[in-house]
């Protein structure tokens, strides 16, 4: 289920779609049997008629405004590190980071903002813990 307060969409004049991005809840399950808990950005989409007038940026700050605001320090994605370094993405964290489906491991990105995460681990989907 997306991150409701991580996620957004914008419309045009006429109220179409015109750029949507959604926040994920993932885990990074480290080689050590550790779990962290992190927010995996994305898709981020912009219609053909609204590229290249910002919106996709303009996407990207309000999303990350809301998770500063919000304590969601950990965010990952996939994309392209030429747009996404901007906003505080890099791959030095994710290089032993495993995903399902294939990925360039240059365009496995993360923004930890000072949290440090293993260099090690596998991305799943996030469950909660459950005490019983």
């Amino acid at each position: 289920m997306p991150v409701p307060a991580l996620s957004r969409a914008a419309f045009d004049g006429d109220g179409r779609l015109a750029g949507l991005a959604q926040s994920w809840p993932v885990t990074l399950m480290a080689a050590d049997a550790g779990r962290h808990d992190l927010v995996l950005v994305g898709p981020v989409a912009v219609a053909a008629t609204m590229r290249g007038h910002g919106l996709g940026q303009r996407l990207m700050t309000a999303i990350l405004g809301a998770a500063d605001q919000s304590g969601a320090r950990a965010l990952m994605l996939v994309g392209d590190p030429e747009f996404y370094g901007r906003f505080g993405f890099s791959a030095t964290a994710t290089a032993g980071w495993e995903m399902p489906g294939p990925v360039e491991r240059r365009r496995l990105l993360a923004r930890l903002n000072g949290i440090t995460l293993p260099h090690q681990g596998r991305l799943v989907p996030f469950a909660p813990v459950l005490d019983v």
